[in-house]
């Protein structure tokens, strides 16, 4: 046998030796492995009952939702303008630059807009 392979076999048996430590501390004081976590927060709408309490989480999930919507929305538009730009540059046609770029901006107001209308209905 080399010296390397000596090596590696030893620091094989120590890896595996302080994983079975450590194994063994977790089982051992399940206090420790057992950490007080943070409460939960409620959410912004309703809390008490199961039903409101479920309510309100679906309330948040479906703002975050349109939250996302909107950022996707920016994104693409954003992407769909630097390929606009970088064909208009290219050919020296900026029209479709322009078109893309309004467009894209209109998109991007009427999906913020749809997001914000449509939060108070949630709430309800």
């Amino acid at each position: 046998m080399t010296f390397q392979s000596l090596l590696k076999r030893a620091s094989l048996r120590v890896t595996h030796a302080c994983q079975l430590l450590v194994a063994l501390a977790v089982a051992a004081v399940p206090g420790v492995a057992l950490a007080e976590l943070p409460t939960l927060e409620e959410p912004t709408q309703g809390a008490g009952g199961i039903r409101t309490t479920a309510q309100g989480y679906l309330y948040d999930g479906f703002v975050l939702a349109g939250l996302l919507l909107s950022t996707a929305a920016f994104i693409w538009v954003g992407i769909g303008c630097l390929a606009a730009f970088n064909e208009g540059r290219a050919r020296g046609e900026w029209t479709k630059f322009g078109v893309t770029a309004f467009v894209g901006v209109v998109l991007i107001l009427v999906v913020i807009w749809l997001s914000t209308e449509a939060a108070p209905i949630l709430a309800q």
